[in-house]
């Protein structure tokens, strides 16, 4: 029922948080404040290994483990959810289709690079409507001779301005729903793929979102990843690992927003005294911690159960979704102890306040979760 982190995880987490600490932690503002791409963090966090983590040795991966990823998006998030929401969909969504299904001339000259920092990698899946409803998905994919035809319109495309290569849910079979998705891979400067207008955001300001238009777009057969028919399983095989990772995201804001919390209430004094000696202050930080901790087991333990081979989908929604109420009733509780200073810029609690709305998206809303949670147990089908 429970798990401990092994020495080599713990060595992970102390230098992560270390670079964090050191690098990432003093430039969060400035890369909100400047609505950028963290480029050279991102690429410094590439020549830790830190893409790769996921990956083997024989593609400059480290060959880590789940548990070692959750603890990486936990660190980078306490420093800048804008850096680890691009380094995670890197070494995840952006790069495991082509790993799992690819071929290995399209490993090796996208892959590896992309583990290097020296290429991006992005999935786009959602659609102007089509969110949580995938099987409403109404870009298709028509086979022409040797090729597929790619025809449709991806909107909230995370970092589409900046990619080299897309991982394309597109569907084979229109009239199978969501068993009818498969996924591709498109390459930036192919014909008939163009990314379209950023979508302005309140939060997470360094990573963009684009749209991601696909017209007649030929890609060989070859660049069907997996087996036709197979995208839709394929697809939720991951699903757990998102979810856990987006928990792990959740983590990592949640501890930012309670250290800010603590530090300013035991430095703002009023009547007298700092404000972290009065009950409904301290009290509302040992509410949070419980929080948090609470979080910290649920996302650990999904996570360690794929360790050892068993992918509870249950588990894994259940972190997702407690992890990111969380993280948002953390940032929340901050800013309302910082009160007036909590609506100012100077102070990184509003940028948590925004930042955390982004959690409550990605890998599936709180509402899609509950119905995923009741499914598996059995009272709602």
């Amino acid at each position: 029922m429970g798990f401990l982190i092994s020495e080599e995880q713990e060595l992970l987490r102390g230098s992560v948080a270390d670079f964090v600490d050191k690098e990432v932690v003093p430039s969060a503002a400035l890369i909100d404040e400047e609505a950028r791409f963290p480029a050279d963090l991102f690429v410094k966090a590439a020549e830790l290994g830190y893409l790769g983590i996921r990956y083997p040795q024989e593609y400059g991966g480290s060959g880590g483990d789940h548990v070692m990823f959750a603890l990486l998006c936990e660190e980078l998030a306490r420093g800048s959810m804008s850096l680890a929401a691009s380094v995670s969909m890197q070494a995840l969504m952006g790069t495991d289709f082509i790993y799992r299904f690819g071929m290995e001339e399209q490993r090796q000259r996208l892959l590896v690079p992309a583990i290097r920092g020296e290429k991006m990698g992005v999935i786009a899946m959602t659609e102007p409507d089509a969110g949580s409803d995938l099987g409403a998905m109404r870009t298709t994919a028509r086979r022409d001779g040797d090729d597929y035809l790619l025809n449709g319109r991806k909107s909230w495309i995370t970092n589409a301005a900046l990619a080299d290569f897309f991982t394309v849910a597109a569907k084979t079979a229109p009239e199978a729903g969501f068993k009818g998705v498969d996924m591709f891979l498109v390459e930036r400067g192919t014909p008939g793929v163009s990314v379209g207008r950023e979508i302005a955001k309140m939060g997470v300001l360094g990573l963009s979102a684009s749209e991601v238009i696909l017209e007649e777009c030929r890609v060989p057969a070859g660049n069907l990843l997996g087996e036709e028919g197979t995208g839709a399983r394929n697809l939720q095989g991951v699903l757990a690992e998102i979810r856990i990772m987006m928990g792990a995201l959740s983590l990592g804001l949640g501890q930012a927003a309670l250290d800010a919390g603590i530090r300013y209430a035991r430095e703002r004094v009023q009547f007298g005294r700092p404000i972290a000696r009065f009950q409904a202050v301290s009290h509302r930080l040992a509410d949070m911690a419980t929080r948090l901790e609470a979080a910290r087991l649920m996302v650990y333990r999904a996570a360690s159960l794929l360790d050892h081979g068993e992918r509870d989908m249950r588990l894994a929604s259940m972190a997702k979704l407690f992890a990111s109420e969380m993280a948002n009733e953390l940032a929340d509780g901050a800013s309302r102890i910082f009160a007036s200073y909590g609506f100012a810029t100077e102070y990184p609690v509003q940028r948590y306040f925004r930042d955390a709305r982004f959690l409550l998206l990605g890998g599936g809303t709180s509402e899609i979760l509950r119905g995923i949670i009741a499914h598996e147990m059995g009272v709602a089908r």
